[in-house]
């Protein structure tokens, strides 16, 4: 299945939809379309889970570079990273010397970096580095996912920390002695969650969902906020609907993936909401 994703035109052709391209002067170009709309962005350069220290070190060169053309560019960005790109995996020094070296780069441009959150095997180790850039730079963020039975006791730590929390469903496969596996479980527990960020001085909720009733909810929850907070969504994914809550006057940042390493990316979006299997569909018949 991968072989004909990536080596297909129709396969191609959904990853456009949700990738902005292989190259960072791709990222930069659909960026700089989001911003004219009005919309925020957060440039993720797709990898994750590297073995050696050249590509951990690579990776961390590419950031540096997304975060120099975000000021050159002068884009509304930030950038979000995932720990294991970093070198995580095989040396939790490394990957906190690279994100000490990302948090300082953004502070220098006046922007942030988001701490993506992976599989549980890593949820304790991205959350130690998370409160070690934070508490020594101040400009970092973590993403929280909803499903993990842990999660309000992370909530519970990591608001008091400042920086912003990204609150997504979680879309790892994980066992049921980890995470919630029911659609209703989940979204009740985004929704606990949701309300206790939303009710929050502290830090700054990033509220990631495409959920229509999710959505609602938080429009009526930050009408009584009067602090920051923004809408988070996928580049690519209900776009008419993104545009729409920037009208009515929400910030709303979309996670804009980049890279050539798409494929691991595109079928967790895929698995989240199988519809999005009809794009190829009709990209393999040219319809």
């Amino acid at each position: 299945m991968e072989r004909v994703v990536t080596t297909t035109r129709p396969g191609r052709a959904l990853a456009r939809r949700f990738v902005a391209g292989d190259t960072l002067d791709d990222a930069v170009t659909a960026a700089r379309e989001l911003n004219s709309s009005g919309l925020l962005v957060s440039l993720d350069h797709l990898g994750e889970e590297v073995h050696d220290r050249a590509s951990a070190i690579q990776a961390r060169e590419e950031y540096l570079e997304s975060l120099q053309r975000i000021a050159d560019e002068d884009l509304d960005s930030n950038i979000s990273v995932k720990p294991t790109q970093l070198g995580l995996a095989i040396d939790e020094d490394l990957a906190v010397e690279s994100i000490d070296q990302l948090a300082k780069r953004a502070k220098k441009f006046g922007s942030t970096v988001t701490i993506d959150m992976e599989d549980s095997r890593y949820t304790d180790s991205t959350v130690r580095l998370y409160e070690k850039a934070q508490a020594e730079h101040g400009n970092l963020g973590i993403a929280i996912q909803a499903y993990l039975h842990r999660t309000p006791e992370d909530l519970t730590r990591l608001i008091p920390l400042g920086g912003h929390i990204r609150i997504c469903k979680g879309a790892y496969v994980e066992s049921d002695d980890v995470a919630l596996t029911s659609k209703p479980e989940v979204d009740a527990a985004f929704v606990d969650q949701m309300q206790t960020l939303m009710a929050s001085e502290e830090t700054m909720p990033a509220i990631a969902t495409h959920d229509l009733s999710l959505l609602e909810l938080a429009r009526k929850l930050a009408a009584d906020r009067d602090h920051p907070f923004e809408f988070q969504m996928l580049y690519g994914v209900r776009t008419k609907l993104q545009k729409q809550l920037v009208s009515d006057g929400y910030p709303l940042r979309v996670y804009l993936p980049f890279g050539s390493q798409w494929y691991p990316y595109l079928t967790r979006r895929l698995a989240e909401r199988p519809a999005n299997a009809w794009f190829f569909v009709k990209a393999a018949f040219g319809r």
